[in-house]
């Protein structure tokens, strides 16, 4: 799966630590499937982390989904009141207890899903700080495309909001491969719809027999490709930057299309998707150097979680009793 390093304005686990956390996702998330696979196999229950209720309280425990695996953080304690001593880093695969799968196929696909939900909350909270989450990011198709078909040497940014001379600017879509960094702009709306590329501010959208206009993806591109490729270029690293318009299930028509720019439409889409795929490179010093480069020019929208808002009371009264002494 790819890495999900930024969505929106959202805090993010990989601005806190962006040299720890892409290796402890893949070690993570190797270990997690490994044991899902071998209890599957072995034909066992799933283990439950819940300790043996009275009778009268069973009924209300069989409803609720059961912890699967939790891997301790060292140094943790058992005091688990403290929501600051708690596992935060941990990945939790929720399952449903009586959950029956006839093949690995479903296995992996249940697999993948807790594991989508799971990167949705490292993007969008650290141990001290949240954000809150727009619940439709849940069930969006296209970014369980692009964390659940990609590979963990991929580093995404979702639609992520920049800092640009004090105003903020949102983007589309960013990959951060090993070999270079891609700006994504999608257009898909029905299927088989064909566009009409041109130098306009629209193109033609052809649908059937209704015909209809879409603001001209290139715009954004263009600005996408120019904002990521000052940073990088600022930083100081070589690391190429490419663009394409993609359109999963429509067709690109642009008989004089501009260089520099690639229509990766329904005939083309599996084999730049494969390409992507058949890399089997471990993620590189100048991919996360890029990344952490960009990420430093992301916004941020977040909260203090209540412990540690009660936290920083107590010793702002403590310093302000300390003073008045």
């Amino acid at each position: 799966m790819a890495q999900l390093i930024k969505l929106q304005d959202y805090v993010s686990r990989y601005e806190t630590d962006l040299y720890r956390y892409p290796s402890q996702f893949v070690r993570l998330k190797k270990q997690q499937w490994e044991k899902m696979k071998i209890h599957w196999e072995n034909g066992g229950g799933f283990p439950s982390l819940e300790k043996e209720e009275p009778e009268k309280e069973k009924t209300t425990v069989t409803r609720k989904f059961m912890s699967f695996f939790k891997k301790k953080e060292e140094g943790e304690t058992e005091d688990s009141d403290n929501p600051a001593q708690k596992d935060d880093d941990a990945i939790e695969l929720e399952m449903n207890p009586h959950a029956e799968f006839a093949s690995e196929e479903e296995l992996k696909k249940h697999f993948l899903d807790s594991i989508f939900e799971f990167q949705l909350r490292w993007a969008s909270s650290t141990i001290s700080e949240k954000s809150y989450v727009d619940n439709s990011y849940y069930y969006d198709e296209r970014l369980k495309y692009l964390l659940q078909r990609f590979p963990d040497n991929i580093l995404v940014l979702y639609f992520p909001v920049f800092k640009i001379k004090n105003a903020p600017v949102e983007l589309e879509v960013v990959l951060i491969t090993p070999t270079g960094i891609w700006c994504l702009s999608f257009l898909e709306f029905e299927n088989g719809t064909a566009y009409i590329g041109s130098g306009d501010r629209f193109w033609v959208k052809k649908w059937g027999d209704a015909e209809s206009r879409v603001l001209n993806p290139l715009i954004s591109l263009r600005r996408m490709e120019r904002i990521i490729g000052q940073i990088v270029e600022y930083a100081g690293i070589e690391l190429p930057v490419h663009k394409a318009v993609v359109s999963r299930n429509g067709y690109i028509d642009y008989p004089q299309a501009p260089a520099g720019c690639e229509f990766i439409d329904k005939r083309k889409h599996e084999s730049w998707f494969n390409q992507q795929r058949s890399s089997r490179s471990p993620i590189k010093s100048v991919q996360l150097k890029a990344a952490k480069s960009i990420l430093d020019y992301c916004q941020t929208t977040s909260f203090q979680r209540m412990h540690y808002q009660h936290e920083t009371l107590k010793d702002w009264n403590t310093g302000a009793e300390e003073d008045s002494q």
